[in-house]
């Protein structure tokens, strides 16, 4: 679809009467305002829910729901190469305005903010807190596999212990505990708005938040249009900015464009400020043309990676997989899926590793002998017939890849038949372990090297695509997520690197580039843990 700039205005702005959150844009004052003060984001997906918890939420719902709620505590932000990003390791409060923190890290007491409102001008109070939490462990939500990550399963756990302050309290130190409170799938709401609209069938207001808010954060909905665009607009009585401003942006529209190649002209001609689904290929010309910036950071809590399936034949064996992962030709599948932009995670020299991180730079080079010799040593010399699959929304940049791949494994004797599967298809046949071997990738919020070995690299759950399960590792790995001296968890980090590169469940390929495309005017663009956009921190010069 061709957009001229007076139907992107016309678009943006005029926005139908009666949105479901609230009343429609007054289109003459919405023209009127400077568009300095006004943002415009064009993206491919849409948002499925208002409530990042929602089963089925879209990955897109979870950063808008940061600029509408607020959450307990928040990670910070520290300088990069190439632009911001955030850290991990250091946690401020955001509707708390300070946390306590016991030394033998068993609880936290959350400070709530002193004059913190709703977006319906209500105080927030420690009720509301403890509903929040209630909501947290018990629904049936994603916040509920979130909390138990932190080591929160009861409301035993969360208790008022002043007129402005809770405390939560856990069995064990979980390293984990604190960061989990900074998540979207954690946010605070006005319970006593969600209360009118809870039933006896549906006592936490799911139904209702899908589709409203009951919030106090940074943003309100002005006007909702699913599947099409979502107007936002400044909560003038926000307090919980971190140097005690407001953001700086009065409006943010948020539209779907579906074309790719539409959301990045708009950029180009000064129609939109930012998008961040721009296509690999685009970026080298958008960067050449120099009309928008691209700001590009390698997602250091993402990775890609070829799966093995580890329990069928003969990805059940160690030496088939390692010799299909030394017989890829790494260099080449960056360029051609990657264009070179991203963080490899192939090609390290040591032998033992040193550094505790999961996953890591592994020694995965491209040796064509060595893989003939462990093919020939797993008794299949004359190679054999497989499947190699990825989902049809990262054709883009796999397709390109997968032809290498074919390409390669055939100078083994490998017989690679190369399956593009619609998105729920491809979810479905990994669930199911009934693929042999696929494109995969995973993203960690909470990026310790013990939670993304639980979640990825460990166990019988969903995200572990290989199936790998190596008792040793799931001991391991449930022994570092409480221990508290440095050294011991590095060490038994240590153990589960080396295994890794040992039984090679998958062939690390690379963490991928975050490109944000952003008019030349826009500022403090940040990457977030969620890949989203943080409205707050942007401004225009």
């Amino acid at each position: 679809m061709k957009i001229n700039r007076r139907e992107s205005i016309k678009g943006a702005l005029g926005v139908a009467a009666g949105g479901l959150l609230g009343p429609a844009i007054n289109i003459g004052s919405a023209q009127a305002q400077s568009r300095a003060e006004t943002l415009r984001h064009v993206m491919g997906a849409v948002f499925t829910s208002l409530d990042p918890t929602l089963q089925g939420a879209t990955r897109e719902s979870f950063p808008l729901s940061v600029n509408i709620y607020d959450r307990l505590g928040s990670f910070a932000r520290k300088p990069v190469p190439g632009g911001l990003s955030f850290d991990f390791d250091n946690i401020r409060g955001e509707l708390a305005e300070r946390i306590d923190r016991a030394s033998d890290g068993l609880s936290f007491t959350f400070h709530i903010r002193q004059g913190a409102t709703w977006h319906d001008g209500s105080p927030v109070t420690t009720d509301d807190i403890q509903w929040s939490l209630a909501r947290a462990v018990t629904a049936q939500s994603l916040a509920k596999a979130q909390m138990a990550n932190g080591s929160m399963t009861s409301t035993d756990q969360f208790k008022v212990v002043g007129e402005r302050q809770i405390e939560v309290k856990l069995s064990r130190p979980d390293r984990l505990g604190l960061a989990t409170f900074c998540v979207p799938f954690i946010p605070m709401f006005n319970s006593k708005l969600a209360k009118k609209h809870a039933t006896a069938d549906d006592p936490w207001a799911i139904a209702w938040l899908k589709e409203n808010t009951a919030g106090g954060g940074a943003y309100t909905i002005e006007s909702n249009r699913p599947g099409q665009q979502v107007v936002l607009k400044r909560n003038d009585n926000w307090k919980n900015s971190e140097d005690g401003k407001l953001p700086f942006f009065q409006r943010i529209i948020i539209q779907t464009i579906p074309d790719v190649s539409s959301r990045a002209s708009l950029l180009e001609r000064g129609d939109a400020d930012l998008t961040l689904d721009a296509a690999a290929s685009d970026i080298p010309g958008i960067e050449q043309r120099g009309k928008a910036k691209v700001i590009g950071l390698p997602q250091s809590n993402s990775f890609q990676c070829i799966a093995f399936n580890t329990l069928i034949e003969p990805f059940n064996n160690r030496l088939v997989r390692a010799a299909i992962a030394a017989a890829l030709p790494y260099e080449d599948m960056f360029k051609a899926a990657m264009f070179g932009r991203g963080e490899p995670l192939f090609g390290a020299t040591w032998e033992t590793p040193t550094h505790s991180a999961m996953p890591q730079k592994m020694p995965l080079q491209y040796d064509l002998d060595k893989a003939k010799a462990l093919l020939k040593e797993a008794g299949l010399a004359n190679g054999f017939k497989t499947t190699f699959s990825f989902p049809t929304s990262a054709s883009a940049s796999v397709e390109p890849m997968a032809a290498l791949i074919k390409e390669s494994l055939a100078k083994l004797g490998i017989d690679v038949t190369v399956q593009k599967l619609p998105d729920a298809q491809l979810t479905t046949q990994v669930v199911e372990r009934r693929l042999q071997m696929f494109f995969d990738f995973g993203t960690s919020w909470l990026p310790t090297p013990d939670y993304t070995t639980r979640v990825f690299f460990s166990g019988t759950g969903r995200w572990n695509a290989s199936g790998w399960n190596d008792p040793e590792v799931a001991k391991l790995v449930g022994e570092a997520r409480y221990e508290t001296d440095k050294a011991v968890y590095d060490a038994k980090m240590l153990e589960i690197v080396k295994r890794a590169q040992r039984d090679v469940p998958v062939a690390l390929l690379w963490h991928p580039a975050h490109d944000a495309v952003i008019a030349k005017n826009i500022e403090g663009y940040t990457y977030w843990f969620h890949r989203g956009a943080d409205y707050r921190d942007l401004k225009r010069t």
